[in-house]
């Protein structure tokens, strides 16, 4: 009886009851198994489930393979993921080469033999009351490419690339047939994975169909290649973009036409790493089918991307649910290892703080064994995650707004987008490390009520930014916003080409001399005077000396240090400036970029200021002449370009409603119930093993794993007093005073509920 009381006991036993309810029917009706909806969809209340499927067929390549899922049973899968506390199952059922249900299109494996696993797990959900959802692949569909090759995505020159198939081919109709099949199992929704077209070279389409339609649409022939210098890529990028919308839509339209309540999500890549190649947007192409799906991974993009891709989603969807996938496997997912339950812990904390709900992936072995300990750990996971729901879902506190420009993604970063993603993720890594609360705005859906969200705007390195963008930002900073400016935002036109004055200038209270030759500038701060011609600054010097002060809080004096990243030289026309930009060596070498151009050479002269702090009406701008944040993600970061940008965020937001100390390794996450007048302060700890070098790859290094809890100190500030503080976890020691809290953690994830 006791573990009907535990949070997974809890669970079961609500399932206990659907099934008496459903068994109830069946006897009603003679013996048939009714299809019974909910009264709302299935993910809106949604925390945690599962997504089951097998790993082995893209090796097949069509060939018989008995052993391949022959043991992968859906009733199984459904009954072992209820038991591990998964609300909801995503089954895989179509991929490139077999399908898991009977079809009169697509081939099963044949190791299945009579059995229909789609089948087995629907029947089984609807016993017990679990939603299936249908993990259903569109790219990649290789049986469909050997039948028919004209489908292929071409390039420029007409060759075909193998793996991919084209969206505006008949490709589209042949999908709806096989999605008519799924949708007669009474399947509760689709996981559709996914609408790309590449992750980079080579580019397509330009196969006949695409060929048709881009001339009916623009009068033309489509360029003859990638052509960053010609107008017409802006025309192809945009029927990139285009198609990706279409198929998308085409397909929701038809599936809620054959049934409304039947749920549709994509796997999206509308952010970073992944640009224009895939053929998506951020905001454009997050916003199809009922609700965004992304994955983390840190496997492939790092142990932040957690918390990069949960703000990153719930902006893109504002007021929506949004889902995150993560696996149970260590590295990628075709790999039949179990994560240790502290990893999974971190990285389900970390989403769910941040609002999302979260499938677990698990790639089962090649002939459909399910590892006994892998869900072990999950019920655990899951059942501390239900009984934490309570303190999920509240609206997060953001100080930083983080802006995201798809223009200066597509046409400065180009073929080489993370030139420009690197300032992007310097700025995010900055407000996790130092504790600031951040969320993302975009050039696509910007408005000034966004802006006015954010006591603060960052602008990392955002090259192009249009009239009617400058516009609304001077419009916030006019009512009291503050701005944060770095590198060379502001200094390109809508195609990539550099102005000969920035966009930004009058914010910024200065005019630009020129974009500074090389990557590796350095700055300075310093009291023995300017090493070059500054005009002085309008600001009373007292001004002067406090903004100085806070600027350069914590950093050596006399000291230049490297950030590596665009850089401006500017000449201040009213704003106040601190300290100094230099050049590096390079300049002085005959030929600049033959000489070991992938490392920085040691400061050499000063060129400019390196800060500059400007009024506009009752706000702030501050503009940093080189790129701390394209630092902070970088190579050659030193800790002293993220401090200089958190002392800058303070600078601008000198009062946060909530400001929380911790080491760097502890993510903040800190969301408000204004109901029930609480504050929640999530603290997510990262704490993996130390790593020797790889077999392979070397020197890349991947993250260990994260087996044991941590012991740390951290406090938490209050502009208002509270009432009063309670910790989750037992052990957490807490001191709390009027406007502070003094915290010992041992933990991965804790949550302090502050009362106001």
């Amino acid at each position: 009886m006791d573990s009907y009381f535990n949070p997974g006991g809890i669970f079961l036993l609500r399932r206990g009851l659907i099934v008496l309810v459903l068994w109830a029917y069946m006897l009603l009706d003679g013996g048939s198994f009714p299809r019974i909806r909910a009264a709302e969809p299935w993910f809106e209340n949604a925390l945690v489930g599962m997504e089951v499927g097998p790993t082995g067929a893209q090796f097949v390549e069509g060939k018989p393979a008995s052993e391949y899922v022959s043991i992968f049973d859906g009733r199984d899968i459904v009954r072992r993921c209820a038991a591990a506390n998964a609300e909801y199952l995503v089954i895989w059922v179509r991929d490139g080469e077999f399908t898991l249900h009977e079809s009169s299109i697509l081939p099963k494996p044949m190791g299945l033999g009579q059995r229909d696993v789609l089948r087995e797990a629907v029947e089984e959900g609807q016993r017990i009351g679990l939603p299936i959802i249908v993990y259903f692949q569109l790219q990649y569909p290789a049986f469909e490419l050997r039948r028919h090759p004209e489908w292929k995505i071409r390039q420029a020159d007409g060759e075909p690339i193998d793996y991919l198939v084209c969206f505006n081919s008949p490709y589209r109709d042949h999908v709806k047939t096989i999605l008519a099949e799924v949708l007669s199992y009474g399947v509760d929704g689709f996981h559709l994975d996914m609408v790309d077209q590449g992750f980079g070279p080579p580019t397509g389409c330009w196969c006949d169909h695409c060929q048709e339609l881009y001339k009916n649409q623009f009068g033309g022939a489509m360029p003859e290649g990638v052509h960053w210098n010609s107008r017409d890529w802006d025309q192809m990028l945009r029927f990139r973009y285009q198609t990706s919308d279409r198929f998308k839509k085409n397909l929701t339209d038809y599936i809620k036409q054959m049934d409304p309540d039947v749920t549709v999500d994509f796997n999206y890549h509308g952010n970073p790493p992944f640009s224009w190649e895939v053929g998506q947007t951020p905001v454009r192409h997050a916003n199809h089918g009922d609700f965004v799906t992304g994955e983390a991974g840190l496997w492939s993009f790092g142990a932040l991307t957690a918390s990069f891709n949960a703000a990153w989603y719930r902006a893109v969807t504002p007021g929506k649910p949004f889902q995150v996938a993560v696996q149970r496997g260590v590295r990628m997912y075709h790999d039949q290892t179990t994560r240790p339950l502290n990893d999974m812990r971190w990285e389900l904390f970390t989403l769910l703080a941040h609002g999302a709900f979260v499938t677990m992936i698990d790639k089962v072995a090649y002939h459909g064994w399910l590892d006994p300990v892998a869900y072990e750990r999950i019920g655990e996971l899951f059942g501390e995650a239900q009984a934490k729901r309570s303190h999920f879902g509240q609206a997060p506190i953001e100080e930083v707004g983080i802006y995201f420009s798809v223009r200066t993604r597509d046409w400065i970063g180009r073929d080489q987008a993370a030139r420009y993603f690197q300032s992007v993720q310097g700025a995010h890594k900055t407000c996790v490390y130092e504790h600031h609360g951040f969320g993302f705005l975009f050039d696509e859906s910007i408005t000034i009520e966004k802006l006015r969200n954010f006591p603060m705007v960052w602008l990392p390195n955002a090259g192009i930014l249009t009239e009617h963008e400058v516009r609304l930002f001077r419009q916030y900073v006019m009512s009291g916003g503050n701005l944060l400016i770095t590198g060379q935002a502001g200094q390109y036109d809508s195609f990539g080409q550099p102005l000969k004055e920035s966009m930004l200038s009058r914010l910024i209270g200065a005019k630009l001399t020129r974009g500074l030759e090389g990557k590796d500038p350095w700055i300075q701060f310093g009291a023995e005077g300017k090493p070059v011609e500054i005009p002085a600054s309008t600001d009373p010097p007292e001004a002067q000396g406090r903004a100085t002060s806070l600027i350069s809080n914590g950093i050596r004096k006399n000291w230049p240090f490297l950030i590596e990243g665009p850089a401006s030289v500017y000449e201040p026309t009213g704003a106040t400036t601190v300290g100094t930009l230099f050049n590096s060596h390079r300049i002085a070498l005959p030929n600049p970029d033959a000489y070991n151009k992938e490392w920085p050479l040691s400061a050499n002269q000063a060129v400019g200021p390196g800060v500059l702090i400007n009024t506009v009406g009752e706000g702030k701008v501050v503009t940093f002449a080189g790129s701390p944040d394209f630092a902070v993600a970088g190579e050659h970061h030193v800790v002293e370009a993220r401090k200089l940008l958190s002392n800058a965020i303070r600078f601008l937001v000198p009062q946060s409603r909530v400001t929380v100390t911790a080491p760097a390794n502890v993510e903040a996450v800190v969301t408000d119930d204004p109901e029930q007048r609480i504050l929640r302060v999530h603290l997510i700890a990262y704490n993996a093993t130390p790593q020797t070098t790889p077999a392979k790859n070397r020197p890349f290094v991947l993250p260990g794993l994260i087996e044991d809890t941590p012991l740390y100190r951290a406090t938490i500030e209050f502009r208002e007093p509270i009432k009063n503080a309670v910790a989750d976890d037992s052990k957490t020691r807490l001191e709390v005073g009027r406007d502070r809290v003094d915290l010992l953690i041992e933990n991965i994830h804790e949550v302090i509920q502050c009362h106001y």
